[in-house]
């Protein structure tokens, strides 16, 4: 091979165009920044498809904070130890009287 050559410094400026389209291409399906020829950033348009699933998102986490919070109420409810004393006084209200027996 000819170091001096027009065949190498073509080779070179090819080497380095193709790495720099596999690098952006990475980035681009992996949803990071694409780099730009000067070496800038840019970054990826927000779509109104994009923009709607944001606020859908945004949307459904405010609800499962708010399911969350009354699973934990639920969780409190159960496992307190005054809903077993409240069980055993609905359970002696439920049973027949003495007076009724007799």
């Amino acid at each position: 091979m000819n170091w001096g050559g027009p065949e190498f410094v073509v080779a070179i400026v090819a080497i380095s165009t193709g790495g720099w389209v596999i690098n952006n291409w990475i980035r681009a399906r992996h949803g990071y920044a694409l780099e730009d020829e000067w070496g800038g950033k840019t970054g990826k348009a927000d779509s109104a498809e994009t923009q709607q699933l944001r606020a859908e998102n945004t949307e459904l986490r405010e609800q499962l904070d708010h399911f969350t919070d009354r699973v934990k109420v639920l969780e409190r409810i159960v496992t307190d130890k005054g809903t077993q004393v409240a069980a055993q006084i609905e359970a002696l209200r439920d049973s027949p009287k003495l007076e009724d027996r007799a």
